[in-house]
């Protein structure tokens, strides 16, 4: 096996155009499983860890570019503040080992539908920034996960970055796992409210070949809010509608029968996450108006 530990981006750029088949390594946190469980053995590595550029992030033009190699100890303490769904999501990610060295970019670039890291930046309509030798492009998240670990990444391409708006209202994330730590989700749901858009958001993870927009639900609870001026007033929502937007949720999901649960239980556990997270997110933001 080849190994390349370039010290520079235009350095790592130009390793994975002339060794297109190499793979990139920055927390190992998935490669190296599949490697010592000899699921997969490429042919090269490149090693990112010492790529500066990576582990930066900053405001550009209004959103946050985060660099992928930024783990998600990091996005806790340093972004939890302006990305709260995704800090919620990276504290349900592994043990304090596996966050201190693990990463969205790693999320991105295995493309897992369970990958926790995905449903807030698909909530937030995120953009992931990715480059090679000869160009740099921005795709929407969502175009850039095309099926359960695919990606719409060229064979010389890496990804550099993703970029999001930070937060203007509550972001919720919650997840159901066979126990309560260390687990791949059985499934789990990101919610976002924006009282600048006047609108939800909301993504399922783990319950379809992607992640998955429940628009429906989305659609729904923005006509609930608009038609009984609850953005104005901050009264509660009702329990009607909270059971409504949580079986619409429930509708968008694509679940499978796997070891980790089946479809019907998915299919519960969503509905249940549905109403609760919009719940909580309502709630932090009623709160902020006292």
């Amino acid at each position: 096996m080849e190994f390349e530990q370039p010290a520079t981006w235009s350095e790592a750029l130009e390793i994975k155009a002339a060794h297109p088949e190499a793979m990139p390594i920055a927390g190992g946190t998935d490669v190296m499983v599949e490697m010592n469980l000899d699921h997969h053995r490429p042919a090269g590595i490149i090693d990112l860890t010492r790529i500066r550029e990576l582990t930066e992030w900053g405001v550009d033009g209004g959103t946050l570019r985060i660099g992928a190699g930024v783990t998600y100890t990091r996005l806790i303490d340093e972004l939890g503040d302006r990305l709260p769904g995704l800090a919620i999501a990276s504290r349900t990610v592994g043990s304090p080992q596996i966050r201190n060295r693990g990463t969205v970019g790693g999320n991105l670039g295995t493309s897992s539908p369970a990958g926790d890291g995905l449903p807030p930046l698909y909530a937030a309509e995120a953009e992931i920034e990715i480059a090679s030798t000869a160009r740099s492009r921005r795709i929407p998240v969502a175009e850039f996960i095309t099926g359960p670990k695919r990606n719409c990444l060229a064979p010389d391409e890496l990804i550099a970055a993703f970029h999001v708006p930070p937060a203007d209202g509550p972001e919720q994330f919650a997840k159901i796992g066979t126990r309560n730590a260390m687990v791949i989700a059985v499934c789990s749901l990101a919610l976002a409210i924006s009282p600048q858009r006047r609108s939800v958001t909301a993504c399922i993870g783990s319950a379809g070949p992607t992640p998955i927009r429940a628009t429906d639900a989305e659609r729904f609870i923005a006509g609930v809010l608009d038609e009984h001026g609850l953005w104005e007033s901050r009264a509660p929502i009702s329990d009607a509608a909270t059971t409504r937007f949580g079986e619409f949720v429930e509708m968008a999901a694509r679940p499978i029968d796997d070891v980790r649960g089946t479809a019907a239980y998915r299919h519960h556990a969503l509905r249940v996450l549905g109403r609760r997270t919009l719940t909580w997110a309502w709630q932090q933001y009623r709160g902020e108006a006292g």
